[in-house]
């Protein structure tokens, strides 16, 4: 088993080698191009970043893919299987039709139908869900028009939720990587633990994902230096969906399901057959946050008489803003539900007789939900200590808060057009701008275009 989880290394290694190094050139090359959008009136960032930071992220899951056909124990993934040429054909789809709207901005239309084909493409040359486990039924085989059209559905529901997750710096490469680790786990431990070879795919994709995330990321952290763009989240989208797809629709309940039975008493083998089971809400669960997301976001516009591709300002992160957290803190509140939901279904599908388990998932809910709350409550830090806690903590009597309020008032006296941002006087590369003056671009309050 040592051989196997070193090749897996290896492969994560290299593909975030990879994307981390060509990172820096796409940068250049889209500041060139001009793939740097001006700020929107929903943008949380205030300077204009440049995208196609998928350039970078498809170079590594091709890399990750050419290593892992070389390696010993993984080799043999390419000849059982042909679902790495179905990955690697739909993923170079949604990848030029991100690039083009990244670029161009495509219509949403263009941009779902390319979702069907790429998720088209993968169902023609194998990569589809054959059977679903259900529990007190069994495996119940699929049709092929069945089994197509919810490949096709979980594809394209996968992309546009990690696309909507998309707002904040960092946030959805971390997700991702985070959904990516849990998956990565239970696909192993279903192939090594149990013996099925159908779930090698599945566990090859997870890790590759993992290192396409970890190579972005420190480009991508705020405040980030580039953006994944569409190319990025729709790529990095289909490719966790593929691997949801692989496990749930290709390893075989009744193999796993004989396996288990061997595996020791009757009462040890009911709580083992949890696995059999949890093909049907791990691809969920990985992707629970983004999901309800986009069913938010959907709701609530198609309340209001909008499209559902219309753009706001009412995505999870951006209510986080609201609230009064931090950009940091706010990404890192989603990576902590993610994470908590993601691992806490693992977990529970590894050791589903504790109930340890249930009572830690439900202290970490806990947890998370007064980290949400957290900036209802201000508490003050007594004056003593005053000098020992951030500016946030510290009291400030009316007196301050009036000057600081006159001096503000003072700096920003004149008309509302003649406003310079601070710094606008300052030329050359600042941050992640890379293009000059930041005077050049109008203010984020008052550009409304949608994206």
């Amino acid at each position: 088993m040592g051989q196997p989880v070193r090749e897996y290394l290896l492969t994560l290694c290299v593909t975030a080698a990879v994307t981390y190094l060509l990172t820096g050139p796409v940068r250049k090359f889209a500041i060139a191009t001009g793939a740097m959008p001006e700020i929107r009136a929903r943008d949380v960032h205030r300077e204009p970043t440049p995208r196609l930071g998928g350039i970078a992220m498809f170079g590594g899951l091709c890399a990750g893919l050419l290593v892992a056909d070389h390696l010993d124990s993984l080799n043999g993934v390419f000849e059982r299987s042909n679902e790495p040429r179905a990955l690697l054909s739909g993923a170079a789809l949604i990848w030029i039709i991100g690039v083009l709207d990244d670029k161009f901005e495509i219509d949403a239309l263009i941009k779902l139908g390319g979702q069907m084909i790429a998720a088209g493409v993968m169902v023609v040359q194998g990569l589809t869900i054959l059977w679903l486990p259900v529990p007190g039924v069994g495996a119940v085989s699929l049709t092929s028009w069945q089994g197509t059209l919810l490949t096709v559905a979980l594809v394209v529901i996968t992309i546009n939720a990690v696309n909507f997750v998309d707002g904040l710096d960092g946030l959805a490469a971390g997700m991702v990587c985070i959904a990516a680790a849990a998956f990565f786990m239970y696909a192993y431990r279903i192939w090594f633990g149990y013996g099925i070879e159908a779930a090698a795919p599945a566990t090859l994709f997870a890790a590759i994902l993992m290192g396409m995330c970890l190579g972005f990321l420190p480009h991508n952290m705020h405040p980030a230096r580039i953006f994944m763009g569409d190319s990025g989240s729709m790529l990095i989208g289909l490719v966790l969906a593929a691997g949801a797809i692989s496990i749930t629709g290709q390893v075989d309940p009744d193999a796993l399901r004989m396996n288990l039975s061997l595996s020791g008493s009757e009462r040890e083998a009911t709580h083992a057959m949890l696995p059999v089971f949890i093909p049907l809400l791990m691809p969920l669960t990985i992707i629970a946050i983004p999901m309800a997301d986009l069913v938010l976001a959907i709701v609530r516009r198609t309340w209001k008489g909008q499209s559902p591709f219309a753009a706001d300002r009412g995505h999870l992160h951006h209510r986080l803003l609201e609230i009064g957290h931090s950009h940091s803190r706010a990404v890192l509140i989603m990576y902590f539900w993610a994470a908590l939901i993601a691992f806490g279904t693992l977990a529970y599908s590894v050791h589903s007789a504790s109930m340890w388990i249930v009572f830690v998932i439900v202290a970490l809910s806990a947890v998370g939900l007064v980290l949400l709350l957290l900036p209802r409550f201000t508490p003050r830090a007594p004056r003593w200590a005053e000098a020992f806690v951030p500016p946030r903590y510290r009291r400030r009597t009316r007196l301050a808060a009036a000057a600081a309020a006159a001096r503000d008032a003072e700096e920003w006296d004149g008309d509302e057009e003649e406003r310079t941002p601070v710094g606008a006087g300052v030329s050359g590369v600042n941050g992640a701008t890379a293009i000059g003056p930041r005077s050049r671009f109008p203010d984020r309050r008052k550009t409304g275009a949608s994206r």
